[in-house]
């Protein structure tokens, strides 16, 4: 059974604490993903077997929390993700973005910098509703979000993404490779060749464009955008395990 947060925005999010050690390892799902994924899952049990803090919950509009899929964005999401943060940890926390999530972990960053002492991106998508949806859209489709109001992209895991205006829009505001973006703490970045939604060479555009010590990026030949399987779960892991080892 989850337990619930109000956030100050009047939302409900629904979430999975697991005490322990800090620092406490906090999941960020992808659009449209929920807690109950493989990752945050799996995560939570490496958590609890070696005594870790973690957290995983979902975002409004997403999974058990409150609210419609349709009427959130970037900027929602990353105040729930402050939310959460903010009312369900204390201290350092090392912060797990996958794709959508990815992005509101450099959010996170850029609002909390104080509060991190790492971060893992696995597939992040920073900027995607921008560099992604809008760039690739075609007239019809622009057209489509003005005087309809959203417009529906397939999707390779589940029904069609329903993107709205207010989601593109937003996401606007929310672009963090556009401006400094500075990451003072142990960054591992995880990206498979086979992933259809995010490029490799995405993953390298935010490697260059971010300032750090200590950045790596771990390109996986073959490896999808889920990166869900034994293989990716153990190196997703052994991120985590390195960046707590070197001063998280």
């Amino acid at each position: 059974m989850s337990d619930t947060l109000d956030t100050p925005q009047g939302r409900q999010l629904a979430y999975h604490k697991t005490e322990g050690q800090g620092p406490c390892v906090i999941f960020c799902g992808g659009l449209k993903s929920d807690m109950e994924g493989t990752k945050a899952v799996y995560l939570e049990n490496w958590a609890r077997a070696r005594g870790q803090a973690y957290l995983r919950f979902d975002y409004s509009g997403h999974g058990e929390s409150s609210e419609q899929f349709t009427d959130g964005c970037i900027g929602d999401w990353h105040e729930d993700t402050l939310a959460a943060v903010d009312a369900l940890t204390q201290g350092p926390i090392v912060v797990v973005g996958s794709s959508m999530g990815g992005w509101q972990a450099l959010l996170l960053a850029r609002e909390r910098p104080e509060r991190i002492a790492g971060m893992v991106g696995i597939a992040a998508a920073p900027d995607f509703t921008e560099d992604g949806y809008w760039a690739e859209f075609s007239d019809e489709q622009k057209r489509a979000l003005q005087e309809v109001g959203h417009v529906e992209l397939p999707s390779d895991y589940m029904e069609p993404y329903i993107i709205t205006k207010r989601m593109i829009e937003d996401g606007r505001k929310q672009l963090v490779l556009r401006d400094k973006l500075e990451l003072p703490f142990p960054v591992r970045l995880l990206q498979g060749t086979d992933d259809t939604a995010v490029p490799v060479a995405t993953a390298v555009r935010l490697l260059e464009h971010a300032e750090g010590p200590d950045m790596r990026l771990t390109v996986v030949k073959d490896a999808d955008h889920s990166f869900s399987d034994k293989r990716c779960l153990g190196l997703i892991e052994a991120a985590i395990e390195n960046i707590l080892k070197n001063g998280g």
